[in-house]
């Protein structure tokens, strides 16, 4: 079974960033905070990406897709074949999609935290960190957050040189553990508005 309501928990608690920050334990040193603040003003820069994505779940198992994302409140993950299925951001919702029964059922955006990425600014030094770490040209921001189904702590690690996010790994509130690597990533990219969309033909469905 695919994991997407994982991929919706690890980039809703990645980029929760409207709680107060939980205390250190130890202070952050004036270059980390200018790295940090520096990750939150290039990512709010990026306008359109398009890229891939690797799942690992905590048993091995590997998932594989695309993901678009246009701000303001657009973005779109595609699971790669034999799945059909698609999450779908349009407007305040989170949708997601089956594309071989044509159906959808919604998440209200403004219960997922991913919604903070998708608008005009990010600024992690306000997000509920835990724990940062660097090694190796790479940052580690921890995140601890309450989400629609429970704590999630994530782990975000980002490339130093381009600010750039690489990947995530989230520990989910049943105890389990997945990675999320991205990969051929672009920017800048001009995106199908259909991308963006729900076929007038689907039908919705409860969870």
């Amino acid at each position: 079974m695919i994991r997407r309501d994982a991929l919706l928990l690890g980039l809703s608690a990645a980029f929760a960033l409207s709680v107060p920050a939980l205390a250190l334990d130890r202070a952050l040193t004036p270059e980390e905070q200018q790295l940090i603040a520096d990750i939150g003003a290039h990512n709010s820069a990026i306008r359109t990406m398009v890229g891939r994505f690797l799942q690992i779940d905590t048993n091995g198992g590997r998932t594989e897709g695309t993901f678009f994302l246009e701000r303001p409140d657009k973005v779109a993950f595609r699971y790669a074949p034999p799945s059909r299925e698609e999450i779908v951001s349009v407007g305040r919702g989170f949708y997601v999609l089956n594309r071989r029964d044509e159906t959808y059922y919604a998440y209200p955006q403004d219960t997922i935290p991913l919604r903070q990425f998708l608008g005009d600014q990010i600024n992690l030094l306000d997000a509920n960190v835990t724990d940062v770490t660097s090694s190796d040209g790479y940052m580690s921001i921890t995140v601890i957050d309450e989400t629609v189904a429970g704590t999630v702590q994530v782990s975000l690690i980002f490339d130093t040189d381009t600010k750039d996010l690489a990947q995530w790994s989230l520990i989910e509130p049943s105890g389990a553990e997945l990675t999320f690597s991205l990969y051929d990533v672009e920017k800048g990219v001009e995106i199908p508005r259909a991308f963006f969309s729900i076929p007038a033909t689907f039908k919705a469905v409860e969870q």
